[in-house]
């Protein structure tokens, strides 16, 4: 590589860093070439945003695997209060004492008990139930006019089956969906974090009330089983009993709700495919699993920061800086995956591979649910509506470009259930009426 070369490379690297730290629309949009460059050029790279705390984002691979379950790199934000003040604000410190949260040995402790709650057999039981919530959202949506996918089904389904499972009573969902949808689609800006404070403290107020009522009399619910395990055997405070609930509301249904969407596009995208799943109902598990791999919606992992000084692909992450993991990023790398920018749905061994649901001690408890609610999802929605398309052209569609990069997810997604009976057209800019 000559000079000019190198000094050229230089230049495009230090305009990604910059995009990357100011979370420009363009990168949020499709962040997939400037994470290529990065991975490339700067594998370990320090995030400088205008408005933010500094950070270093890890983009290989092998790096971000072993970063998810190094000790050196603490999950514990209350360690590093005054970074998760900038970024998160004061109303979420009360929300985030769980295991997400956490080191050894509270972190060992609080996931010893939610997996008692947790068991296989109480995520099989919801398959029923599951597949009637599927079938009830589906019976709603409109074939007569182009629907969003994203609100009509994505985000209810395993928002409902999340509130079924811990215990949530049919007739105060309504309220709880509309509350997290704020928190779910809500950026960092200062109008922003008000919004959020708002709708963190009625859902806090919802959770504790909620909470009393099954102490008092608990049913056969996931809330329920965590207070009793709470009462009689390791303790829970009230504070992380409220805030465990709260987590697995969360990561129990905006994970997969995005997750979803990304699936219905991936696939409508990739017609051969779609073709193939549809016809090989058995093709769809690896499916869901390459979608993963290729669209994920969980782009970063929570925030960690560095306990002492380590040294990542020859950068120094100095000890108290804060770490982000690009799951994203690493999902792409071809280090680890042949053709990484291809959708494979037969792509062998994705599932062991891919960083969707992290790796470690903090590997996602809920993996075994978001699963089965995407099998069921997919599986219903392509059997139901099999001429199911694309209501906007798939170069126009909107994807989160909120400048903190947790979640890879689309805005909304257009879709004409039975393309022959449409009578609107959404790409053209009639309103939906829906």
């Amino acid at each position: 590589m000559t000079q000019m070369q190198e000094q050229e490379t230089a230049d495009e690297t230090a305009r990604a860093v910059d995009a990357a730290s100011r979370g420009c629309p363009e990168y949020r949009s499709n962040p997939h070439p400037l994470y290529q460059h990065l991975r490339e050029n700067a594998p370990v790279s320090r995030l400088t945003p205008p408005h933010g705390v500094d950070s270093y984002l890890i983009t290989r691979f092998e790096d971000a695997k072993a970063a998810l379950a190094d000790p050196r790199i603490s999950k514990d934000m209350y360690a590093a209060i005054d970074a998760y003040r900038s970024i998160f604000g004061d109303s979420s410190i009360a929300l985030d004492d769980n295991m997400l949260f956490a080191d050894p040995p509270k972190h060992t402790r609080l996931r010893r008990i939610v997996s008692r709650a947790f068991v296989p057999r109480r995520i099989e039981a919801l398959r029923p139930r599951i597949q009637e919530i599927t079938d009830a959202l589906l019976d709603q949506c409109s074939t007569l006019q182009s629907v969003d996918l994203l609100s009509a089904f994505a985000f209810p389904l395993p928002l409902q089956v999340i509130c079924e499972l811990i215990g949530v009573p049919e007739e105060e969902r309504e309220e709880v969906q509309q509350r997290c949808s704020v928190v779910a689609r809500t950026g960092f800006s200062k109008k922003d974090k008000d919004r959020l404070a708002e709708a963190e403290t009625a859902l806090r107020e919802y959770f504790e009330v909620l909470i009393a009522r099954k102490r008092k009399a608990p049913e056969d619910d996931l809330l329920s089983v965590l207070i009793q395990t709470s009462d009689e055997q390791e303790s829970l405070t009230d504070g992380e009993l409220l805030s465990t609930l709260w987590v697995l509301l969360f990561a129990g249904h905006k994970t997969t709700a995005y997750l979803i969407g990304n699936a219905v596009y991936t696939l409508l995208t990739h017609p051969e495919q779609l073709r193939q799943v549809t016809d090989s109902p058995e093709l769809l598990p690896n499916a869901i699993e390459e979608i993963i791999r290729f669209e994920g919606s969980v782009e970063n992992a929570t925030f960690r920061h560095a306990l002492e000084d380590i040294t990542i692909a020859g950068t120094l992450i100095p000890k108290g800086s804060l770490v982000q993991i690009a799951v994203t990023s690493a999902n792409r790398d071809a280090a680890a995956f042949e053709s990484p920018d291809t959708f494979d749905i037969a792509r062998p061994g994705v599932q062991s591979n891919h960083l969707g649901f992290g790796t470690g001690p903090h590997y996602c408890l809920g993996a075994p649910l978001a699963r089965m609610e995407m099998q069921i999802a997919l599986a219903s929605l392509f059997r139901r509506f099999p001429k199911l398309s694309l209501a906007m052209p798939a170069d126009e569609a909107k994807w989160l470009t909120v400048p903190f990069p947790a979640f890879r997810g689309l805005t909304e997604l257009p879709v004409a259930l039975d393309p022959s009976r449409v009578l609107d057209d959404w790409a053209s800019g009639m309103p939906d009426i829906a």
